[in-house]
């Protein structure tokens, strides 16, 4: 793939991105989406250069500020929006809401509300890979936050003992929910502590998706070559709110000021920018936004009218189904 459509298709999933959540932002207030949102407005760099640099072939695991990954991994926004309204033609039938997407035929095999979660589960992918002699890379995406948790630091060491064909994604907003890093961590450098494991280690402060696509690349071909997991650290900035599509600067933790320093660096734009350096043409540019303006909004309104799903619905394809 040349340059120029690793550009476009960069700039393609991060402007998906952007413009699914700032629709969900415009509708949001009128409750008809009956679901938390979690949005990813600043992190789409993350997103589009990391999956792009997967392809296909891939397993994914998320958290669940998950809109990004799934947009990115799937593209689609038909199934999307049904489960942001809770509708029967969402990705689970209007069960999952924002917090609980996946897509297993595009590889994205499980997002969860629970800190931390998918990270255990990520390792026992990438174990089941190695003993079934699959040659696929599982990545699981997890924030800051849950690097604060035991089971991050059980799951790494396994991976690491294991040669887990495991990429690590750690999303660093600088926050867990509140709280920053100062008043959480008796460390100043994560990179550091994981470069004492048999794990390869990349990191970047950058907002770039082309650099962060690079980065992965570098990541992915550790995995190949050297048979033991990668740990990619990337740092971004949440734009709104830890819930909700709203600001909250008033709320006291962070600054304006500290948003809009990194706004400068704005992932969309920077894409956008880069667009015209591969010499895409202003009309090609306007034609791609105007495409997927139009997919998102019809998208909106097929969910809108879509039905809710059948009270029998209620246990279907559940733990409790299964067991009961």
């Amino acid at each position: 793939m040349n340059r120029k459509k690793i550009i476009l298709n960069l700039f393609k999933k991060a402007y998906l991105i952007r413009t699914t959540e700032e629709l969900i932002i415009k509708h949001y207030d009128n409750n008809e989406m009956k679901t938390p949102m979690h949005m990813s407005m600043g992190e789409e760099a993350i997103m589009a250069g990391v999956c792009t640099a997967l392809g296909k072939n891939s397993q994914t695991f998320g958290t669940y500020r998950s809109h990004g990954l799934y947009l990115a991994v799937t593209e689609e926004t038909d199934k999307f929006f049904a489960e942001m309204y809770g509708k029967v033609t969402g990705v689970l039938k209007g069960k999952s809401g924002s917090m609980h997407l996946l897509s297993p035929s595009d590889g994205l095999l499980g997002i969860s509300a629970v800190v931390g979660s998918t990270i255990p589960l990520a390792v026992g992918a990438a174990f089941a890979n190695i003993y079934l002699k699959k040659k696929q890379i599982t990545t699981v995406f997890f924030g800051d936050g849950a690097v604060d948790e035991g089971v991050f630091w059980e799951s790494l060491n396994i991976a690491c003992s294991k040669g887990l064909p495991v990429l690590f994604v750690c999303e660093d907003n600088g926050y867990a929910v509140h709280t920053p890093l100062s008043a959480r961590r008796g460390y100043k450098s994560l990179t550091n502590i994981v470069k004492q494991y048999s794990c390869s280690v990349f990191e970047t402060d950058s907002t770039d998706a082309e650099q962060i696509y690079k980065l992965s690349l570098e990541a992915i071909n550790s995995i190949q070559k050297k048979h033991r997991p990668a740990f990619l650290h990337l740092k971004y900035y949440r734009y709104l709110e830890h819930v909700g599509v709203h600001e909250d600067f008033h709320a006291g933790y962070r600054t304006k000021l500290e948003f809009m320093e990194w706004q400068k660096k704005d992932p969309v734009k920077l894409l956008r920018n880069k667009l015209k350096d591969v010499k895409v043409k202003d009309m090609d540019i306007i034609e791609l936004e105007e495409r997927i303006n139009k997919q998102v909004e019809e998208s909106l309104q097929k969910a809108k009218k879509a039905p809710f799903p059948d009270p029998s619905e209620l246990l279907k394809n559940t733990f409790y189904e299964q067991t009961a």
